[in-house]
């Protein structure tokens, strides 16, 4: 006579505390490919985590202004001397507005990572 009853697959993963650990991988071991992806996403998530600085805000600012200087350069027929002084302020605008704004995103993040519980390993 047949078991009526289907005996469990996978073990059950619960601590002392009653918590569920998961299990680690335990099929074969993972393709180049697949190890590349993975290293690949830890390192987006570790570049993710990173509090903004200043000289970072400072690169974004003077690519900012580049960008502003050959826009304005190309729209004011190429008249140099206002596109350059308006480029010059748009950076000394930009730096500290950058600075704040990465500083404000990091924040958000960092709590909605609290929230969750995550620790940044998926």
């Amino acid at each position: 006579m047949a078991h009526t009853k289907r005996k469990r697959q996978t073990k059950h993963r619960g601590n002392a505390a009653g918590t569920i650990e998961a299990r680690g991988r335990t099929g074969r071991p993972p393709s180049p490919k697949e190890r590349k992806q993975q290293d690949r996403s830890k390192a987006r998530e570790a570049r993710k985590l990173q509090p903004p600085t200043w000289k970072g805000a400072f690169k974004k600012a003077i690519l900012a202004a580049v960008f502003m200087f050959v826009f304005l350069l190309v729209t004011n027929h190429f008249r140099v001397a206002p596109a350059l002084i308006f480029a010059a302020f748009a950076m000394a605008l930009y730096t500290p507005a950058g600075f704040y704004m990465d500083g404000w995103l990091y924040r958000r993040q960092q709590r909605r990572q609290a929230q969750t519980g995550r620790t940044g390993s998926r």
